[in-house]
């Protein structure tokens, strides 16, 4: 049977129609779509897709498949499961021959794919549909890909897109010194071209925004691969006047991870070089704030409590260094938080500071901060008065607990002027009128009103 025939089996939508079964033979237009053109994987387009663009490795895909052996003994189909199929493409989620075909494959084409049985389930076969050393057949609709999710939070913030494989199964972390090749493009217009030398979680200082860096962790050594990223994780609403970015604008990217020297993994590390790093870490971060760069400093003080969270058998000495060290980062980071406005997490940053040291001044007064500002009026007060049962002569407590009641006496104002309007509204409202009574003055006047040839009855 012909590659023809066999379309003439297809119904409108592209899912193959039940029907006697039938040998399929490829057409003499099928496609050798394998690296070597050894034959293993020829496709038939039954339908050409639309555009160019072809979907990437690591780009989650989403297609409709229905899956026949040679003499057309279906064996699967997501059609008749009625939902599509997707998986991520060149990562060995699938057959090989479906990594190789779907990658060449447009969006909205219809192709059928010939796999040979060593680019499908080999000599072993998937028992009890699939013998062993089978060909198979699958004809397959793809529909459309986005690319993976590198974003920390898994938000859709981040997708990437691989264009070239690197090398190795060792990506850059935090600290590392990479050196990078990255393209920027906002609407289709390049805005960076440059080849670029940082150290990762400073990219900010050479124009490196959060977005691409969150990505180049994600990526090998000589990778080149292409980045959407939500404005949320490049300008935000700031946007960049530099490059002419407006605000809150998504950008495009291309990146290629040229090399990268990677630093020691903290379980690398013994005690002394622990200390030694999170001492480093602590006057890096230190220098970040001085300088306003809240962000990075964060990132050097989550340093020190990667560090030496797991240290708690020290003894000494170490044990004393290992919780100064500690207890100056959870400040320092509070303080931080305080600055970007992200007040729970200074809350927290607290919390574990007054759990090294329960009566640390600095710790109770930030965090009174961070409730004074998230409105939590009567832990604020808890706060604040604790500090002065420690300093009775704390000016800065004294003041904010003046301005911790002025705001709780604020808000009960605006809280009563906001009921009291409403209340007001409500009044000024007319009445809904009862249905009953309006019935009854939408009735006729009665007879005894209209004289005595109506005595009986409404007037009609």
């Amino acid at each position: 049977m012909t590659g023809k025939e066999t379309q003439d089996q297809s119904d409108t939508t592209g899912g193959a129609v039940d029907g006697p079964k039938v040998a399929y033979v490829p057409s003499p237009d099928a496609i050798d779509v394998t690296p070597n053109k050894d034959g293993g994987v020829l496709k038939e387009i039954r339908r050409p897709g639309t555009g160019d663009a072809r979907p990437l490795t690591g780009d989650k895909v989403f297609v409709h498949y229905v899956g026949t052996l040679l003499d057309g003994t279906k064996f699967d189909s997501s059609r008749d499961r009625g939902e599509q199929f997707e998986f991520s493409l060149g990562t060995g989620a699938v057959i090989k021959a479906w990594d190789l075909g779907v990658a060449s494959m447009r969006r909205g084409e219809l192709a059928v794919l010939l796999c040979k049985s060593e680019y499908a389930y080999g000599p072993t076969g998937s028992p009890p549909k699939i013998p062993p050393d089978a060909t198979l057949v699958f004809e397959v609709e793809l529909f459309d890909w986005k690319g993976e999710d590198v974003s920390e939070d898994k938000d859709g913030g981040i997708l990437k897109s691989q264009i070239k494989k690197g090398e190795g199964y060792i990506n850059p972390k935090e600290g590392a010194s990479c050196e990078i090749h990255i393209v920027g493009r906002h609407n289709g217009k390049t805005f960076d071209d440059r080849d670029v030398s940082f150290v990762i979680g400073e990219g900010s200082e050479v124009g490196i925004t959060d977005g691409v860096e969150q990505a180049l962790k994600k990526m090998k050594k000589g990778e080149h691969s292409r980045l959407l990223v939500k404005s949320k994780y490049a300008y935000q609403s700031n946007g960049c006047p530099q490059h002419q970015i407006p605000p809150n604008a998504d950008l495009e990217y291309e990146v290629e991870l040229k090399k990268f020297e990677k630093g020691k993994e903290s379980w690398e590390m013994d005690t002394a070089e622990k200390l030694e790093q999170a001492e480093i870490s602590k006057t890096k971060g230190t220098e970040f704030f001085k300088a306003n760069k809240f962000n990075i400093a964060v990132k050097y003080y989550k340093r020190i409590d990667e560090y030496l969270k797991s240290e708690d058998s020290l003894q000494g000495d170490e044990a004393e260094k290992r919780k100064n060290l500690l207890l100056a980062a959870h400040l320092n980071l509070a303080m931080c938080y305080l600055k970007l406005k992200e007040d729970y997490q200074a809350c927290q940053s607290c919390n574990d500071a007054l759990e090294i040291d329960p009566k640390n001044e600095k710790g109770l007064f930030r965090r009174g901060t961070a409730n004074l500002n998230l409105q939590n009026f009567d832990l604020a007060f808890t706060d604040f008065n604790a500090v002065l049962e420690i300093d009775p002569q704390n000016k800065a407590a004294k003041n904010q607990i003046v301005v911790t009641n002025q705001k709780k006496k604020q808000l009960r104002e605006r809280e009563k002027q906001m009921y009291s309007t409403m209340f007001k509204k409500l009044a000024a409202e007319p009445e809904e009128s009862d249905p009953a009574e309006e019935s009854k003055s939408n009735e006729q006047p009665k007879a005894e009103n209209m004289g005595p040839e109506s005595s009986s009855s409404p007037v009609s």
